[in-house]
């Protein structure tokens, strides 16, 4: 496989799945806003998935430390190796999940407690309900995630990317049984109960489905079967689990920040529903654009570890900064200039009304604020696990979680749930900045004052281009005074259009070639689908 593709046709095959798989969840969402709103089922539903969630998130999602463990070990060795590596891998990390499965399954009640002290008696028990049906998709994602890193290695971009898909049509399906059928004819006390059955179902059918398609291509790529092999001395498992064990800790630390911030949210009302769907909307684009960039960029980071070859991961990991720059930049004015019209073109209809939106918009304007330091953190994560440390992300990490607890303490008087997000935005920006500092200890110098000026230029010129959508918006309310969703919509694209073409206009007059780089791909991609 030739350098040129793994940049720029691996992250187009992974653009396009990931895209796809994030247009259905939008759907899902939308139809998890119309049928619940900002009430009961959902603030339960959000306490029920952060164990089980976290650790799908955790372990089974691409550039996890699943993921990453796997594509570093198997990149570098015999494929004729790779079976019995993943099949050892497999059963040992599926005998410690079964054990967390069960162990959620009969202390759901006190897990519940432990992450939401502070909730109302009733979404506690929903809560409860929730998470006991959840829990097997602790076992289900190390097994994603130990699939993901697997079929990567087999050139296999797009299954891994596109199957979340499969979760998401298993809840839209069943929310839409429920929600068109069913719900219409019980109890306002029934409708809530069964409601939160079929998410929580749902969403472990999901994930089993995931898995399933994902296993049944690791078996015809020949890179192992279900068979269980316990010698964990098998040549190079030691070596997934060096990287495995401190990623994952560390990868784990930074959820843990997520729900600190929940756990101080369960003494405000709505807080975590707000919070969930407002970071879906900021995941989206964030989702797409972070596999794009980690996925071909981590394979390339692993291969230019040698000293020798210091000077050109150097510059790669400047093109991966800029470009994170450049794809984040612009969306968080975006998203901070137009976070009402966004709510509620996305989620206002059925029980998800105006007051609602009002809720999320402010919680929307933090989590779009600290796009850019989020997936930059990532991105020097990534450097670190290709030259084989995990442990410097999770010594940062363990720090970042006692800062963020105090950070949360003393943001959520004044701020609320925003204060919440904003004190998350605040542990990625310190840990960004520990990272760029340890490694240009580590590798001779990555001309830090540099990039830091053309960072600071592009974050003003992101700061003009968010108001220029706002100003955009606000002259097309004036003249359009209509609710209608397509003018809406139709605003809401101008205003977007005219924020990207000033802050791509002005960025131009920087001649960044990681810009050029970036501009030369998409003229390539338009080309190609001419």
């Amino acid at each position: 496989m030739s350098k040129n593709r793994s940049l720029a046709n691996i992250a187009g095959i992974v653009a396009v799945a990931t895209l796809i798989s994030k247009i259905f969840g939008l759907f899902r969402e939308q139809a998890i806003a119309a049928v619940f709103g900002v009430g009961p089922v959902i603030n339960a539903y959000a306490y029920a998935y952060v164990l089980p969630g976290f650790l799908l998130i955790l372990l089974g999602g691409i550039n996890g430390p699943f993921h990453s463990a796997i594509v570093s070990v198997l990149s570098k060795r015999d494929k004729k190796e790779a079976a019995s590596i993943v099949e050892t891998v497999t059963t040992i990390v599926s005998v410690v999940l079964l054990l967390v499965t069960i162990i959620l399954i009969f202390l759901a009640d006190y897990c519940i407690d432990f992450v939401a002290p502070g909730l109302d008696p009733a979404v506690r028990k929903l809560a409860i309900e929730q998470l006991e049906i959840m829990s097997p998709l602790a076992l289900f994602a190390g097994l994603i995630g130990i699939g993901f890193g697997t079929l990567n290695i087999a050139d296999q971009y797009w299954l891994p990317s596109i199957s979340p898909l499969f979760s998401s049509l298993i809840t839209l399906i069943g929310l839409g049984i429920f929600g068109l059928v069913v719900g219409k004819q019980i109890n306002t006390a029934d409708y809530l109960q069964l409601g939160g059955v079929i998410l929580a179902g749902t969403t472990l059918a999901g994930g089993i489905l995931q898995w399933l398609v994902q296993v049944i291509s690791q078996w015809k790529a020949g890179l192992g079967t279900l068979r269980l092999r316990f010698n964990w001395r098998t040549p190079g498992v030691s070596d997934v689990f060096k990287i495995m064990i401190p990623a994952t800790l560390s990868s784990g630390m930074l959820h843990i920040n997520v729900y600190t911030d929940l756990f101080f949210a369960s003494f405000i009302p709505d807080a975590a529903a707000a919070m969930r769907y407002a970071s879906f909307i900021v995941l989206t684009p964030l989702g797409i654009i972070s596999n794009m960039i980690l996925v071909p960029f981590f394979p390339v980071f692993s291969r230019l570890t040698a000293p020798e070859n210091w000077p050109e991961l150097k510059i790669r990991i400047r093109q991966g900064i800029f470009l994170t720059a450049l794809s984040m930049l612009p969306l968080t004015a975006i998203f901070m200039a137009l976070s009402l019209p966004i709510v509620q073109i996305i989620y206002q209809r059925g029980a998800f009304n105006l007051a609602a939106s009002e809720v999320v918009v402010p919680v929307l304007m933090a989590y779009g604020f600290g796009m850019f330091f989020y997936l930059a953190r990532d991105v020097l994560v990534r450097v670190f696990y290709a030259l084989g440390d995990g442990e410097i992300p999770a010594k940062v990490s363990i720090i970042n979680i006692f800062l963020n607890a105090i950070l949360d303490f003393f943001l959520v008087g004044p701020f609320k749930t925003p204060g919440l997000v904003l004190a998350t935005v605040s542990v990625n920006v310190i840990s960004m900045l520990m990272f760029l500092w340890i490694l240009n200890r580590r590798l001779g110098g990555l001309s830090l004052g540099n990039w830091g000026i053309t960072l600071g230029k592009l974050i003003g010129i992101a700061v003009v281009s968010g108001f220029t959508a706002w100003g955009v918006y606000l002259a097309w309310e004036h003249f359009i005074t209509s609710r209608n969703l397509l003018l809406q919509i139709i605003g809401l694209s101008l205003s977007s259009l005219a924020s990207l073409t000033i802050f791509f206009g002005l960025a131009l007059q920087l001649k960044l070639p990681e810009l050029n780089m970036l501009i030369d791909k998409i003229g390539q991609k338009i080309k190609k689908s001419m």
